[in-house]
Order: structure tokens, then C-alpha cells, then sequence
């Protein structure tokens, strides 16, 4: 599996239908840390979030390969949106599975870009379960949030234009992990066109599953607690594709306290006037934990998305 070149197809498959987000440098961070600070604004991407790169990549694939079966996956977040954008975009007949108990707000924006929903099951596993199931007995294709080779193509055209709008020089880039696809995806790349590039992967303390695998060099899961960083939150799936990535990739991993990404969350608005959903928050936070590490080198820190609800920033704020 070449990941490094399935980036560059990603590339230029999904190109035309997705925004090359700006590269923002942090006059805030780069005094606080001593070095350059560079945000990647995935925030401003289609769908508020940079899961709509990896879920048009493998629709856009699937349509190349012949495949004409409807799409179903199980999402309430960033994923599930991704694949609704790409369906209308490419006008393929889907089903988004989503917890009886979903937030209001995140269904209203699925149905935003015309998604079919189906409501199953009490939280989001028993919906993922629901529709794997639902895929093998209708003969339709099920797409995974982070455990597919294009998914993670897709999530790693954000590298590609990291290389182009920091051409110079780039030491870190820090990335928040939940299942891992994002980081694979850059990681990937970068590692293949600039090898002394640090890839620092950054979780929740509430949630550390990928950390803690590859820390101990065997898969690993955790009693499940609630946290900030919902859109990286769960276990990641024990044959995932992407375990392997990231003990190759990940040069090292950073935990997270809650009232740190609450922190941050505050701090980014306050002082940078930016909007974060937790899980960017997180990569954030793990700059800000040893400001001195930092000091005379060039660190970009992917902001992954921006839909945090209106209900959980208010608690935040007061």
C-alpha cells in the first residue's frame, strides 16, 4: 500500500471541489513559543472540517473503479458530512446512519446537503455496527471515517499543500488523532518529501487509544469518558490500517487534560479571534504545554475543524 503516491492521486481527483485552505501565520504563537507558528485552517474547509477531502477522495475512487453501489456510513460529526457534501456533489445514492439520540444541530446540517438519514441504536457504535451490517446484507458499499487507504489519501492532500505554502522550512507539524487518518495521510506524505519533518501526534487524556497502542506496541483500549475533543474521541478498530501508519509516522504523541482544551478553546478565541472544535483545540494545547520546546523553529498546527455547538462553547465561555 503506497499511501505516499494514493496522496498525490487524492490530489487530483478531489481538487476542484475542495477549498486549499490558508496557511495563517501566528503573530500570538510565534511570540509565545520563541519560533514560527503556522495554522492550517481545515476550520474553513467545506463542511467546517477537513473530512471532506477524504470522503469525496473515496467516492471520487469508487466511481473511477465501477463501483455504482449506494453509500452507507454511520457518522453524527464531521465524517458524516463529508459524506453527504459528496454525495450531492457527485450524485450518488447514500444513507447516513446516525444515533436515535443525535444532537439536533448536527442533523439539520446533514440534512443541509440532502443526506438520506436512518436513525439506529442508542449511541455511535451500535449505528456503526448497524450499518456494517446494513452494507454487507444490501450488497452496498460501507465507508469508514479513517480505516481506508483513500480516506486517508484523501486527508493527506492537506500535506501536499502544507509543502506548497511553506516551502522554506517546516520542523513540526502537530496533529490531532482520533483514529488516525488525518495523521497517516500527512504523515505519508510529508515524511516522503521532507524526512526530517517532526510529525507530532496530539490526543485528549480522555480519549488517548492511539497514543497508548503505540506506545506499548499492542493495541489498546480504555474505559470511555466523555471529552472536549469529541471528533477524536472512541477506540479506533484493532485491524485498522492505520495503526501500522502510525507507528511508522508518528515521531511522538502528546496527552491532553480536559481543562487544557477548554483552555485553549477560550485562549484561541480571545487572542486569535478563532472559532475551534475541541479535537483542534487539542493540537493547540499541546504547542502551548512547553512553549520553550519550540523556540527558533518553524511548527505548523493543523486547526482539523470548527464545528463546535453552540450549547458546549457557551459552557466553555462562562
Amino acid at each position: 500500500m503506497d499511501l505516499f503516491q494514493e496522496v498525490i492521486d487524492a490530489k487530483q481527483r478531489i481538487e476542484a471541489y475542495v477549498l486549499k485552505t490558508p496557511l495563517l501565520y501566528s503573530n500570538y504563537l510565534s511570540e509565545l513559543v520563541g519560533g514560527s507558528v503556522y495554522l492550517k485552517m481545515e476550520s474553513e474547509q467545506y463542511t467546517g472540517s477537513f473530512k471532506a477531502r477524504g470522503a469525496l477522495n473515496k467516492i471520487a475512487w469508487l466511481i473511477r473503479q465501477g463501483n455504482t453501489n449506494p453509500i452507507i456510513t454511520a457518522s453524527t460529526g464531521n465524517h458524516g458530512l463529508g459524506v453527504a457534501r459528496a454525495l450531492q456533489l457527485l450524485q450518488r445514492e447514500g444513507c447516513i446512519v446516525i444515533p436515535e439520540n443525535a444532537v439536533s444541530g448536527k442533523v439539520e446540517a446533514l440534512k443541509g446537503y440532502g443526506a438520506d438519514i436512518e436513525r439506529h441504536g442508542s449511541d455511535c457504535f451500535v449505528s456503526e455496527v448497524y450499518a456494517r451490517q446494513q452494507a454487507e446484507k444490501k450488497g452496498w458499499t460501507y465507508i469508514s471515517p479513517y480505516n481506508d487507504p483513500q480516506v486517508i489519501g484523501g486527508q493527506g492532500t492537506i500535506a501536499i499543500e502544507i509543502a506548497e505554502q511553506l516551502p522554506e522550512r517546516i520542523d513540526n507539524v502537530l496533529v490531532t488523532v482520533g483514529g488516525g487518518g488525518l495523521i497517516s495521510g500527512i504523515g505519508a506524505y510529508l515524511k516522503g518529501v521532507h524526512p526530517s519533518v517532526r510529525v507530532l501526534g496530539c490526543q485528549p487524556e480522555n480519549s488517548p487509544e492511539m497514543a497508548l497502542s503505540v506506545r506499548r506496541d499492542e493495541y489498546t483500549t480504555v474505559d470511555p469518558k466523555e471529552t472536549l475533543s469529541d471528533a477524536s474521541a472512541g477506540a479506533f478498530e484493532e485491524d485498522s490500517i492505520t495503526y501500522d501508519v502510525c507507528k511508522r509516522v508518528v515521531d511522538e504523541f502528546f496527552l491532553i487534560p480536559e481543562e487544557i482544551i477548554a483552555e485553549t478553546i477560550r485562549e484561541m478565541l480571545m487572542k486569535e479571534r478563532k472559532l475551534m472544535e475541541g479535537a483542534a483545540a487539542v493540537a493547540v494545547a499541546a504547542l502551548l504545554r512547553d512553549p520553550g520546546r519550540w523556540k527558533d523553529q518553524t511548527s505548523v498546527v493543523i486547526i482539523c475543524g470548527g464545528n463546535i455547538s453552540v450549547d458546549k462553547l457557551q459552557s466553555i465561555l462562562c
